[in-house]
């Protein structure tokens, strides 16, 4: 591909805003190598942020002259109103995981549903009529929420520890909120089960990998845990004891890329590249 004239003449700096988790993430070798195969010249680097720093990071973006941002968990809610506007989708959801810098507006995106869509499309998942179960009640749990509801899913479960933002969420949004208490020893209809926590692997999360050992899912199909390179998740063994297929996050991630990407460039790249590029730098 020919290179982006508006990128030659200097490298661009793209950035991930998040906490620790920040340092661990597949995304700056993903965006990075994909910049290069396409001949942008730009790189993409994690940076850690201070919960009560983020609004100050939020800011600093165009004073550093960033060319683009992602937000993590756990500041997806928190970064709105720290940027001037948001997308539809974005104020709808109430989270954003893109900033968009054009002069000095910072627009926020949440290319996580649509991305999120995108990978219910590569498994041919239509969620339409269907029953429906997610476990968290942050930022990528809205956005599953909002694509469910959006693809008109028979019923929306929105499983979750703190009640006053799972409710939010469904008032915001839609479905309905249970706490995960009440799910213990319970047996329970849902085609698809998603993990929207930040919680893969059970030494992080025993009360909840307890809790999962004690539920049944009936008439299910997938088990799609959004986090991804955890050798020890949790979320694979119990999909394969109640025989649903499992999907980790790599590929919600490669498609939410792909959109993100296009925000910030005008270059639209086949997602095939952003998987490339991760299961490259994935064991």
């Amino acid at each position: 591909m020919a290179g982006n004239p508006k990128f030659e003449n200097h490298t661009r700096v793209f950035c991930l805003l998040g906490d620790a988790r920040a340092l661990r993430s597949q995304m700056p070798h993903m965006f990075t190598t994909v910049l290069k195969r396409v001949g942008l010249n730009g790189v993409y680097v994690p940076l850690r942020v201070k919960a009560d720093h983020i609004g100050q990071a939020v800011h600093s973006l165009q004073i550093l002259n960033m060319a683009g941002a992602n937000i993590t968990a756990p500041f997806k809610e928190a970064v709105i109103p720290h940027l001037d506007i948001l997308s539809e989708g974005a104020n709808i959801i109430g989270a954003v995981n893109t900033v968009v810098l054009r002069g000095e507006e910072k627009k926020g995106y949440n290319t996580n549903a649509i991305g999120f869509m995108d990978a219910l499309g590569a498994i041919d998942f239509d969620v339409a009529g269907k029953k429906t179960l997610v476990f968290g009640t942050g930022g990528a749990a809205r956005a599953v929420v909002f694509i469910f509801n959006w693809l008109r899913a028979g019923s929306i479960l929105l499983a979750g520890r703190n009640a006053d933002k799972g409710q939010q969420i469904v008032r915001r949004i839609g479905g309905e909120f249970v706490a995960l208490d009440d799910l213990n020893g319970e047996t329970l209809d849902a085609a698809i089960v998603v993990n929207a926590t930040t919680v893969s692997e059970a030494k992080h999360g025993p009360n909840l990998a307890a809790l999962l050992q004690s539920m049944k899912i009936a008439n299910g199909q997938h088990v799609i845990d959004l986090n991804y390179g955890y050798a020890d998740t949790m979320w694979q063994p119990w999909a394969r004891q109640q025989n649903l297929q499992f999907m980790d996050g790599l590929a919600t991630l490669a498609f939410q890329a792909r959109r993100t990407f296009a925000l910030w460039t005008g270059t639209q790249v086949k997602p095939e590249e952003f998987s490339r590029a991760l299961n490259r730098n994935t064991p």
